[in-house]
C-alpha cells in the first residue's frame, strides 16, 4: 500500500515542503532513500522502539522510504514522527480519520514515544500555509512559535500515541492560539535593562540616543570600569519597537538556530548578541558543514555588541565588512547556496591602550606611542570605515555614582528616538533599501545633507584644525541629520554639525594616525 505524508526542510530561512511516500510490499526489508543524512538513517531505531512501547510495530514486510525531491540533501531526526505515521498507515495499524495529505508532520521520537522540539517550526509554518495545508502536527513545545501563522491550525502534541489517537478519531486535539497584543507589548514598558540605572554620563546616553536615532554603529573607547558594557547593554531599550514584520523575520532566524524555545514564541524585544572575542569568523557570520545563522544574523534587527574590540582576530574583524555593507551575508557550498539577513547595529568597545588608562585623567600611561600604535591598530581602516560614532567614556566620579537620583528612563528616551526614525521612514519611503539615515549613500548624502555657508566653513575649519579624515566627512553629516531630526529640525544647522564633530574621536591625530 502506497502512502504519502508531508513534512518539511529548511534551507536558509526559508522552508520547503518534503513528500515522504511509503510503500508496503511482499518481502522483508527496511529501504530509505532520497539523500537522507544519519541522523535520519538511524530513525528505524528510534521508530521501531516508540512504536512497540506504544502498542504498534514494523511489521515483517517489505518498506520502502522515498523522501522527495530525492536530489535535495535532507538533515536531522526531526523526519522521525514523518516517517512513523506513514509506516502505521501503510501497513494499515491505524485508519485515516483524517487524511495525512492536509497537514505537515514533524517531531523527534524519543523511545518511549514522546516528542522532542525541532529548529525552524516558524518557517515550516509558513510555507505550510503558502501551499495550503490544514493543518500542522509539531511537538508542543513548539506550537506557540508557529501559532504565530494566522490561517493555519497549529496542533502542540507530548506524545506519537496523541498523534495516533486523532488520526483514528478517538480523541481531538485543540489548535494553539496565541494573543499576539499581549505577546507584543508585554515588555516595551519595563524594559530588563532600562538608562534609568546608568548614573552620570549624560554625554553619552546622549550619544548612544543619536545612534539608536539614526541605526549608526558605534564604538565606546575607555577605561575599564567605565560603563561601556553596561551602556552597551541598554541600548536595545531605546531603539523603536519592532514591527511585526520585523518580528517574523527575527523570529524565522532564530527559529532555524533552534533557539526560541526559551522565549516560548514570536521574539518580541530586539536581540542582543555579544559574543567572546576567542570566537572564529564561521561562528560570527555563519556556516559550517550544514549552514547555520552566525552572532551576525541572530542580531538582525538588534544589535551586536563586540566587547573589547582589538582583541578579535583580525580576519573575524575583516569577514565583518561585507554583511555590514550589504546588510546580509551569503553562505555558499558545492550543491547550494544560502542568504541569511544580517541587519544590525554595531556596538564595539574598546581601551584606549594596552594598559586600559590612557584617556582617564587620575590614571598614569604606561604605554609606549609604539605599543599604543601597534594596539589601535588592530581595527583596520576599512571596517573603522563603517562606524558613524566615536566616543570617548571616561570613569564615573563618586558624586555622581552615590547620589540618589535616577537618571531618564528608557521609554522617555525610546519615544523620541522613535519619532526621529518616523521622520527618516518618510524621507527615504520611495527608496527601497534605506529606512533610516545610517543606510545613506553618498547619493543621499548630498541630497539631504545640504549644509549653509557658515555650517559649511564650520566643518572645513574643524577638519582641517582637527586634522580629522577623509573618512569622516559623510559619517558627520549623516550624524548631524540625525540630530536635526532629532530636534525635527528640516535643514542642518550650525550646532548639529558642532555636535557631530565631537563624535570622531579616532580619526584625530594622536589617536590612529
Amino acid at each position: 500500500m502506497l502512502t504519502k505524508v508531508y513534512g518539511s526542510a529548511v534551507f536558509g530561512v526559508e522552508a520547503q515542503t518534503i513528500t515522504v511516500e511509503v510503500n508496503t510490499d511482499i518481502g522483508v526489508g527496511y529501504h530509505l532513500v532520497g539523500l537522507p543524512d544519519n541522523a535520519i538513517k538511524e530513525s528505524n531505531y528510534r521508530i521501531a522502539a516508540a512504536l512497540q512501547n506504544n502498542g504498534y510495530k514494523i511489521p515483517g514486510k517489505k518498506i520502502t522510504l522515498n523522501m522527495a525531491p530525492a536530489d535535495l540533501r535532507k538533515e536531522g531526526s526531526a523526519y522521525d514522527l514523518t516517517l512513523a505515521m506513514g509506516i502505521l498507515v501503510s501497513t494499515g495499524q491505524i485508519k485515516e480519520g483524517h487524511s495525512l495529505e492536509d497537514f505537515i508532520i514533524m517531531g523527534e521520537l524519543s523511545l518511549d514515544g514522546s516528542l522532542q522540539p525541532i529548529k525552524g517550526a516558524l518557517p515550516i509554518a509558513i510555507k505550510a500555509k503558502e501551499e495550503g495545508f490544514k493543518g500542522f502536527i509539531l511537538p508542543e513545545q513548539n506550537a506557540k512559535e508557529a501559532a504565530i501563522v494566522d490561517g493555519l491550525d497549529v496542533f502542540g502534541v507530548s506524545s506519537i500515541s496523541e498523534v495516533i489517537a486523532f488520526f483514528d478519531e478517538s480523541q481531538t486535539l485543540e489548535p494553539t492560539q496565541i494573543d499576539m497584543k499581549a505577546e507584543f507589548y508585554e515588555h516595551l514598558e519595563h524594559p530588563e535593562f532600562d538608562f534609568a540605572d546608568v548614573k552620570g554620563q549624560e554625554s553619552i546616553k546622549r550619544c548612544m540616543e543619536i545612534a539608536a536615532a539614526g541605526g549608526h554603529n558605534i564604538i565606546l573607547i575607555g577605561p575599564p570600569g567605565s560603563g561601556k558594557t553596561m551602556l552597551a547593554k541598554r541600548l536595545p531599550s531605546i531603539l523603536p519597537p519592532l514591527t511585526l514584520i520585523e518580528a517574523l523575520e527575527t523570529t524565522k532566524i532564530h527559529s532555524v538556530a533552534g533557539r526560541t524555545l526559551e522565549k516560548g514564541g514570536i521574539m518580541t524585544s530586539r536581540p542582543f548578541r555579544s559574543p567572546h572575542h576567542t570566537i572564529s569568523d564561521v561562528a560570527l557570520v555563519g556556516g559550517g558543514q550544514y549552514p547555520q545563522p552566525g552572532e551576525i544574523s541572530l542580531a538582525h534587527n538588534g544589535v551586536l555588541f563586540l566587547d573589547e574590540l582589538p582583541e578579535f582576530k583580525r580576519s573575524v574583524l575583516e569577514v565583518m565588512r561585507q554583511p555590514l555593507e550589504d546588510r546580509d551575508v551569503t553562505i555558499s557550498r558545492a550543491r547550494f547556496t544560502v542568504t541569511y539577513p544580517a541587519s544590525f547595529m554595531l556596538v564595539a568597545s574598546m581601551n584606549p591602550s594596552p594598559g586600559g588608562y590612557f584617556n582617564d585623567p587620575n590614571a598614569p600611561v604606561t604605554s609606549s606611542p609604539a605599543e599604543m600604535q601597534r594596539y589601535l591598530s588592530k581595527i583596520s581602516g576599512p571596517l573603522l570605515d563603517r562606524i558613524d560614532i566615536h566616543i570617548e567614556v571616561t570613569p564615573v566620579p563618586f558624586e555622581k555614582l552615590s547620589e540618589d537620583r535616577k537618571g531618564e528612563s528608557s521609554v522617555v528616551i525610546r519615544e523620541r528616538v522613535t519619532r526621529a526614525r518616523l521622520l527618516q521612514s518618510e524621507r527615504f519611503q520611495e527608496m527601497e533599501h534605506i529606512h533610516y539615515n545610517a543606510q545613506m549613500g553618498v547619493k543621499q548624502i548630498r541630497k539631504f545633507c545640504r549644509l549653509d555657508e557658515a555650517s559649511l566653513g564650520l566643518l572645513k575649519s574643524a577638519m582641517e584644525r582637527l586634522q580629522l579624515s577623509a573618512r569622516a566627512y559623510d559619517r558627520i553629516l549623516k550624524v548631524a541629520r540625525t540630530i536635526a531630526d532629532l530636534e525635527d529640525s528640516a535643514s542642518i544647522q550650525g550646532h548639529h554639525i558642532s555636535e557631530a564633530i565631537q563624535y570622531r574621536s579616532l580619526d584625530r591625530e594622536g589617536w590612529l594616525g
